[in-house]
Protein backbone atom coordinates (compact mmCIF):
# COMPACT_ATOMS: atom_id res chain seq x y z
CA UNK A 1 0.00 0.00 0.00
CA UNK A 2 1.40 3.32 -0.59
CA UNK A 3 0.07 6.73 0.55
CA UNK A 4 -2.14 8.05 -2.58
CA UNK A 5 -3.42 11.51 -0.55
CA UNK A 6 -2.96 13.27 2.55
CA UNK A 7 -5.75 15.41 4.39
CA UNK A 8 -4.65 17.75 8.11
CA UNK A 9 -6.73 20.14 9.59
CA UNK A 10 -5.25 21.69 12.63
CA UNK A 11 -2.26 19.31 12.90
CA UNK A 12 0.23 21.33 14.08
CA UNK A 13 1.21 24.04 12.34
CA UNK A 14 -1.03 23.41 9.58
CA UNK A 15 -4.21 24.71 9.32
CA UNK A 16 -5.51 22.64 6.31
CA UNK A 17 -4.05 20.85 3.87
CA UNK A 18 -4.76 18.18 0.96
CA UNK A 19 -2.26 16.97 -1.31
CA UNK A 20 -1.63 14.08 -3.29
CA UNK A 21 2.08 11.46 -3.51
CA UNK A 22 3.68 9.94 -5.66
CA UNK A 23 3.91 6.07 -4.82
CA UNK A 24 7.11 6.18 -5.63
CA UNK A 25 10.12 8.84 -3.92
CA UNK A 26 8.37 12.09 -2.49
CA UNK A 27 10.82 15.19 -1.67
CA UNK A 28 9.81 17.64 0.83
CA UNK A 29 12.18 20.76 0.78
CA UNK A 30 11.68 24.04 2.65
CA UNK A 31 13.69 26.03 5.51
CA UNK A 32 14.49 25.02 8.98
CA UNK A 33 11.07 25.03 10.89
CA UNK A 34 8.41 25.62 8.12
CA UNK A 35 6.77 22.12 8.71
CA UNK A 36 8.41 19.44 6.95
CA UNK A 37 8.92 17.06 9.82
CA UNK A 38 5.43 17.50 10.97
CA UNK A 39 4.05 16.41 7.04
CA UNK A 40 6.04 12.94 8.40
CA UNK A 41 4.63 12.71 11.63
CA UNK A 42 0.89 13.23 10.51
CA UNK A 43 1.99 10.10 8.57
CA UNK A 44 3.47 8.57 10.74
CA UNK A 45 0.43 8.84 13.19
CA UNK A 46 -1.74 6.52 10.58
CA UNK A 47 0.56 3.89 10.72
CA UNK A 48 1.41 3.72 14.52
CA UNK A 49 -1.78 5.64 16.29
CA UNK A 50 0.40 8.43 17.99
CA UNK A 51 3.46 10.64 17.26
CA UNK A 52 6.93 9.71 16.72
CA UNK A 53 8.07 13.12 18.69
CA UNK A 54 5.02 13.48 21.11
CA UNK A 55 4.04 11.65 23.39
CA UNK A 56 1.17 14.12 24.49
CA UNK A 57 -1.21 13.83 21.74
CA UNK A 58 -2.95 17.28 22.69
CA UNK A 59 0.01 18.72 22.14
CA UNK A 60 0.39 17.91 18.15
CA UNK A 61 -3.22 20.41 18.32
CA UNK A 62 -2.57 24.23 15.87
CA UNK A 63 -2.22 27.13 18.70
CA UNK A 64 -5.44 27.40 19.40
CA UNK A 65 -7.10 24.89 18.30
CA UNK A 66 -9.63 22.13 19.91
CA UNK A 67 -8.40 19.10 17.47
CA UNK A 68 -6.81 18.17 15.05
CA UNK A 69 -7.61 15.51 12.05
CA UNK A 70 -5.20 13.45 9.69
CA UNK A 71 -7.18 11.49 7.03
CA UNK A 72 -5.15 8.93 4.59
CA UNK A 73 -6.35 7.47 1.62
CA UNK A 74 -4.53 4.15 0.78
CA UNK A 75 -4.23 2.21 -2.73
CA UNK A 76 -2.48 -0.60 -3.79
CA UNK A 77 1.18 -0.33 -5.03
CA UNK A 78 0.12 -3.10 -7.99
CA UNK A 79 -2.65 -4.76 -9.61
CA UNK A 80 -1.35 -7.96 -8.16
CA UNK A 81 -1.70 -6.57 -4.55
CA UNK A 82 -5.02 -8.02 -2.72
CA UNK A 83 -5.91 -4.72 -1.15
CA UNK A 84 -7.85 -2.15 -2.54
CA UNK A 85 -8.23 1.57 -1.34
CA UNK A 86 -8.05 1.89 2.05
CA UNK A 87 -9.25 5.13 4.26
CA UNK A 88 -7.43 6.08 7.63
CA UNK A 89 -8.19 8.64 9.96
CA UNK A 90 -6.99 9.80 13.57
CA UNK A 91 -8.64 12.06 15.30
CA UNK A 92 -7.72 13.93 18.66
CA UNK A 93 -10.02 16.18 20.78
CA UNK A 94 -9.34 18.10 23.51
CA UNK A 95 -10.93 16.51 26.48
CA UNK A 96 -12.25 13.35 24.63
CA UNK A 97 -10.45 10.06 23.38
CA UNK A 98 -8.48 9.76 20.99
CA UNK A 99 -10.29 8.08 17.74
CA UNK A 100 -8.46 5.77 15.05
CA UNK A 101 -10.80 4.77 12.07
CA UNK A 102 -10.17 2.44 9.26
CA UNK A 103 -12.60 2.43 6.45
CA UNK A 104 -14.76 5.02 8.74
CA UNK A 105 -14.83 1.92 11.31
CA UNK A 106 -13.31 2.36 15.06
CA UNK A 107 -10.62 0.31 16.06
CA UNK A 108 -11.10 -1.98 18.49
CA UNK A 109 -7.74 -1.49 19.72
CA UNK A 110 -4.45 0.28 18.63
CA UNK A 111 -2.31 -2.77 19.27
CA UNK A 112 -4.41 -4.26 16.26
CA UNK A 113 -3.88 -1.81 14.06
CA UNK A 114 -0.27 -1.29 14.17
CA UNK A 115 1.56 -3.37 11.48
CA UNK A 116 -1.56 -2.88 8.71
CA UNK A 117 0.56 -0.43 7.38
CA UNK A 118 4.09 -1.12 7.96
CA UNK A 119 6.58 2.03 8.12
CA UNK A 120 9.99 2.89 8.83
CA UNK A 121 11.01 6.54 10.01
CA UNK A 122 14.46 7.88 9.67
CA UNK A 123 15.20 11.00 12.18
CA UNK A 124 17.81 12.88 13.39
CA UNK A 125 16.39 11.80 16.91
CA UNK A 126 17.32 8.16 15.91
CA UNK A 127 20.86 9.37 17.27
CA UNK A 128 19.78 8.76 20.55
CA UNK A 129 19.94 5.10 19.79
CA UNK A 130 23.62 5.50 19.41
CA UNK A 131 24.19 8.19 22.17
CA UNK A 132 21.02 7.63 24.41
CA UNK A 133 20.62 4.91 26.85
CA UNK A 134 18.90 1.53 26.22
CA UNK A 135 15.38 2.12 26.94
CA UNK A 136 15.49 3.63 23.70
CA UNK A 137 16.97 0.85 21.80
CA UNK A 138 14.60 -1.73 23.48
CA UNK A 139 11.84 0.15 22.08
CA UNK A 140 13.58 0.17 18.83
CA UNK A 141 13.66 -3.52 18.64
CA UNK A 142 10.41 -4.02 20.06
CA UNK A 143 8.51 -1.73 17.33
CA UNK A 144 10.05 -3.58 14.98
CA UNK A 145 9.17 -6.76 16.22
CA UNK A 146 5.83 -5.52 17.00
CA UNK A 147 4.81 -4.57 13.49
CA UNK A 148 4.94 -7.80 11.90
CA UNK A 149 4.40 -10.06 15.74
CA UNK A 150 1.15 -9.33 17.48
CA UNK A 151 1.57 -12.37 19.56
CA UNK A 152 4.52 -10.65 20.75
CA UNK A 153 3.04 -7.25 21.37
CA UNK A 154 0.83 -8.82 23.59
CA UNK A 155 3.37 -10.88 25.83
CA UNK A 156 5.72 -7.59 25.68
CA UNK A 157 2.47 -5.17 27.13
CA UNK A 158 1.39 -8.03 29.75
CA UNK A 159 5.45 -8.12 30.96
CA UNK A 160 5.61 -4.39 31.27
CA UNK A 161 2.93 -4.73 33.50
CA UNK A 162 3.93 -7.44 35.38
CA UNK A 163 7.19 -5.76 36.07
CA UNK A 164 5.28 -2.84 37.33
CA UNK A 165 3.51 -5.14 40.15
CA UNK A 166 6.59 -6.10 41.10
CA UNK A 167 8.14 -3.10 41.50
CA UNK A 168 5.29 -1.60 43.24
CA UNK A 169 5.33 -4.58 45.72
CA UNK A 170 8.87 -4.07 46.40
CA UNK A 171 8.39 -0.42 47.14
CA UNK A 172 5.56 -2.06 49.97
CA UNK A 173 8.00 -4.36 51.43
CA UNK A 174 10.45 -1.51 51.57
CA UNK A 175 8.42 0.88 53.52
CA UNK A 176 6.96 -2.04 55.61
CA UNK A 177 10.45 -3.67 55.85
CA UNK A 178 9.27 -6.84 55.43
CA UNK A 179 10.15 -9.34 52.51
CA UNK A 180 7.43 -11.21 51.23
CA UNK A 181 8.82 -13.83 48.73
CA UNK A 182 5.79 -15.88 48.33
CA UNK A 183 3.94 -12.58 46.74
CA UNK A 184 7.54 -12.02 44.88
CA UNK A 185 7.32 -15.72 43.46
CA UNK A 186 3.91 -15.34 41.68
CA UNK A 187 5.23 -12.01 39.83
CA UNK A 188 8.43 -13.84 39.28
CA UNK A 189 6.78 -17.21 37.09
CA UNK A 190 4.98 -14.26 35.23
CA UNK A 191 8.01 -12.70 34.23
CA UNK A 192 9.95 -15.81 33.50
CA UNK A 193 6.78 -17.11 31.60
CA UNK A 194 6.83 -13.82 29.82
CA UNK A 195 10.26 -12.68 29.53
CA UNK A 196 12.01 -15.96 28.01
CA UNK A 197 10.01 -15.83 24.97
CA UNK A 198 10.55 -12.59 24.30
CA UNK A 199 14.60 -12.77 24.64
CA UNK A 200 14.14 -15.81 22.21
CA UNK A 201 12.22 -13.51 19.78
CA UNK A 202 14.68 -10.66 20.48
CA UNK A 203 17.90 -13.06 19.88
CA UNK A 204 16.17 -14.92 16.63
CA UNK A 205 15.56 -11.22 15.34
CA UNK A 206 19.13 -9.32 16.14
CA UNK A 207 20.57 -12.76 14.33
CA UNK A 208 18.30 -11.92 10.89
CA UNK A 209 18.99 -8.13 10.99
CA UNK A 210 22.93 -8.40 11.48
CA UNK A 211 23.62 -9.41 7.85
CA UNK A 212 21.00 -6.91 6.34
CA UNK A 213 22.11 -4.48 8.76
CA UNK A 214 25.86 -5.08 6.68
CA UNK A 215 24.83 -5.44 3.53
CA UNK A 216 23.37 -1.57 3.54
CA UNK A 217 26.52 -0.29 5.19
CA UNK A 218 28.49 -1.60 2.83
CA UNK A 219 26.55 -0.44 0.00
CA UNK A 220 25.71 3.29 1.71
CA UNK A 221 29.58 3.93 2.82
CA UNK A 222 31.16 1.99 -0.01
CA UNK A 223 33.86 0.81 3.00
CA UNK A 224 33.87 -2.95 4.12
CA UNK A 225 37.04 -2.18 6.50
CA UNK A 226 34.62 -0.22 8.82
CA UNK A 227 33.33 -3.31 10.15
CA UNK A 228 30.19 -2.09 12.02
CA UNK A 229 28.48 -4.98 14.13
CA UNK A 230 25.30 -5.03 16.63
CA UNK A 231 25.61 -7.09 19.85
CA UNK A 232 22.88 -7.97 22.23
CA UNK A 233 23.08 -7.65 25.27
CA UNK A 234 21.01 -9.76 28.01
CA UNK A 235 20.90 -11.19 31.34
CA UNK A 236 18.96 -14.14 29.86
CA UNK A 237 21.96 -14.72 27.55
CA UNK A 238 23.85 -16.03 30.54
CA UNK A 239 23.50 -19.76 31.01
CA UNK A 240 22.02 -19.22 34.74
CA UNK A 241 18.32 -19.60 34.32
CA UNK A 242 15.70 -16.72 34.59
CA UNK A 243 14.40 -17.93 37.55
CA UNK A 244 17.26 -18.41 39.23
CA UNK A 245 18.56 -14.98 38.93
CA UNK A 246 14.99 -13.81 40.21
CA UNK A 247 15.65 -15.51 42.73
CA UNK A 248 18.70 -14.47 43.91
CA UNK A 249 18.41 -10.97 43.56
CA UNK A 250 15.19 -10.58 46.15
CA UNK A 251 17.05 -8.80 48.60
CA UNK A 252 18.78 -6.52 46.56
CA UNK A 253 15.69 -5.34 44.31
CA UNK A 254 14.09 -5.01 47.59
CA UNK A 255 16.51 -2.48 48.82
CA UNK A 256 16.60 -0.70 45.23
CA UNK A 257 12.50 -0.75 45.42
CA UNK A 258 12.45 -1.96 41.65
CA UNK A 259 13.38 -5.50 39.65
CA UNK A 260 16.56 -5.71 38.03
CA UNK A 261 16.34 -8.73 36.47
CA UNK A 262 14.51 -9.34 33.07
CA UNK A 263 14.87 -8.60 29.77
CA UNK A 264 13.54 -4.62 30.38
CA UNK A 265 17.08 -4.06 31.01
CA UNK A 266 18.35 -5.84 27.51
CA UNK A 267 20.84 -3.61 25.47
CA UNK A 268 21.96 -3.23 22.16
CA UNK A 269 25.93 -2.64 21.50
CA UNK A 270 26.43 -0.99 18.23
CA UNK A 271 30.72 -0.72 16.95
CA UNK A 272 32.39 0.24 14.67
CA UNK A 273 36.04 -1.66 13.70
CA UNK A 274 35.64 -3.53 16.84
CA UNK A 275 35.26 0.04 18.97
CA UNK A 276 32.10 1.24 20.90
CA UNK A 277 30.12 3.96 17.87
CA UNK A 278 29.15 5.76 20.77
CA UNK A 279 32.96 7.22 21.11
CA UNK A 280 34.69 6.32 18.74
CA UNK A 281 32.34 6.57 15.90
CA UNK A 282 32.58 9.76 13.48
CA UNK A 283 29.49 12.38 12.78
CA UNK A 284 29.71 10.37 9.03
CA UNK A 285 29.93 6.99 10.48
CA UNK A 286 27.43 7.38 13.17
CA UNK A 287 24.76 8.91 10.85
CA UNK A 288 25.66 5.97 8.04
CA UNK A 289 25.51 3.30 11.33
CA UNK A 290 21.99 4.57 11.53
CA UNK A 291 20.61 4.82 7.72
CA UNK A 292 21.91 0.98 7.49
CA UNK A 293 19.87 -0.19 10.80
CA UNK A 294 16.95 1.94 9.64
CA UNK A 295 17.09 -0.15 5.89
CA UNK A 296 17.73 -3.42 7.32
CA UNK A 297 14.51 -2.56 9.21
CA UNK A 298 13.02 -2.80 6.27
CA UNK A 299 14.34 -5.71 4.64
CA UNK A 300 13.04 -7.44 7.50
CA UNK A 301 9.30 -6.37 7.85
CA UNK A 302 9.52 -7.14 4.00
CA UNK A 303 10.81 -10.62 4.45
CA UNK A 304 7.29 -11.31 7.30
CA UNK A 305 4.80 -9.33 5.46
CA UNK A 306 4.54 -11.45 1.91
CA UNK A 307 6.07 -8.99 -0.48
CA UNK A 308 4.46 -5.77 1.25
CA UNK A 309 6.84 -3.12 1.46
CA UNK A 310 6.93 -0.42 4.47
CA UNK A 311 6.80 3.08 3.91
CA UNK A 312 9.89 5.00 4.67
CA UNK A 313 10.27 8.53 5.59
CA UNK A 314 13.90 9.75 5.95
CA UNK A 315 13.94 13.07 7.60
CA UNK A 316 16.68 15.19 7.20
CA UNK A 317 19.27 12.43 6.58
CA UNK A 318 21.41 14.49 4.36
CA UNK A 319 23.19 16.18 7.08
CA UNK A 320 26.94 15.23 8.24
CA UNK A 321 27.18 12.69 4.90
CA UNK A 322 29.44 13.54 2.29
CA UNK A 323 27.54 14.06 -1.21
CA UNK A 324 28.87 10.82 -2.20
CA UNK A 325 26.78 8.83 0.57
CA UNK A 326 23.78 11.25 -0.17
CA UNK A 327 23.75 10.00 -4.29
CA UNK A 328 24.53 6.18 -3.33
CA UNK A 329 21.55 6.63 -0.59
CA UNK A 330 18.69 8.56 -2.83
CA UNK A 331 19.70 5.89 -5.57
CA UNK A 332 19.21 3.23 -3.33
CA UNK A 333 15.86 4.20 -1.81
CA UNK A 334 14.54 4.62 -5.28
CA UNK A 335 14.92 1.38 -6.69
CA UNK A 336 12.29 -0.92 -7.40
CA UNK A 337 13.19 -3.31 -4.46
CA UNK A 338 11.52 -0.09 -2.24
CA UNK A 339 8.43 1.13 -2.29
CA UNK A 340 7.02 4.73 -1.68
CA UNK A 341 9.43 6.69 -0.06
CA UNK A 342 9.22 10.45 1.94
CA UNK A 343 12.34 12.43 1.90
CA UNK A 344 12.83 15.97 3.68
CA UNK A 345 15.76 18.80 2.51
CA UNK A 346 16.51 22.21 3.07
CA UNK A 347 18.14 22.16 -0.55
CA UNK A 348 15.81 22.00 -3.50
CA UNK A 349 19.14 22.70 -5.62
CA UNK A 350 20.51 19.88 -4.42
CA UNK A 351 17.69 17.38 -4.37
CA UNK A 352 17.18 18.22 -7.96
CA UNK A 353 20.72 17.61 -9.07
CA UNK A 354 20.72 14.40 -7.65
CA UNK A 355 17.73 13.43 -9.74
CA UNK A 356 19.03 15.13 -12.99
CA UNK A 357 22.17 12.44 -12.34
CA UNK A 358 19.60 9.53 -11.62
CA UNK A 359 16.35 9.92 -14.23
CA UNK A 360 15.73 6.43 -13.64
CA UNK A 361 14.13 7.52 -10.22
CA UNK A 362 10.12 8.38 -10.26
CA UNK A 363 9.88 11.39 -8.31
CA UNK A 364 7.99 14.34 -6.91
CA UNK A 365 9.41 17.36 -5.36
CA UNK A 366 6.88 19.45 -2.69
CA UNK A 367 7.90 22.79 -1.11
CA UNK A 368 6.21 23.99 2.12
CA UNK A 369 6.25 27.43 2.96
CA UNK A 370 3.24 29.61 4.89
CA UNK A 371 1.85 26.74 6.35
CA UNK A 372 1.44 25.08 2.93
CA UNK A 373 2.61 22.44 1.07
CA UNK A 374 3.02 22.79 -2.36
CA UNK A 375 4.15 20.67 -5.76
CA UNK A 376 7.05 22.04 -7.17
CA UNK A 377 8.48 19.67 -9.46
CA UNK A 378 6.35 16.36 -11.09
CA UNK A 379 8.85 13.82 -12.97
Amino acid sequence: MYLQRLKLSQFKNYEEVDVSFSPNVNCIVGNNGVGKTNLLDAIYYLSFCKSYFHSVDVQNIRRGGSYFAIHGTYAAASADERDGELQVSCVVKQGAAKQMKVNHKNCTSFSDHIGRLPLVVVSPNDQSLILGGSEGRRKFVDGVISQIDKQYLHSLLSYQKAVEQRNLLLKQFYENRYLDEESLSVWDEQLVRLGEPIHETRRKFMDELQPLFDHYFTLISNDADEAPQMRYQSQLNDTVPMAQQLLEARKRDALLQYSTVGVHKDDIEFLIAGYPAKKFGSQGQQKTFLLALKLAQFDYICSYCEGRRPILLLDDVFDKLDMLRVQQLLRLVGSEHFGQVFVTDTQQGRVESIFKDAPEVRHKIFGVADNQIFEKVSV
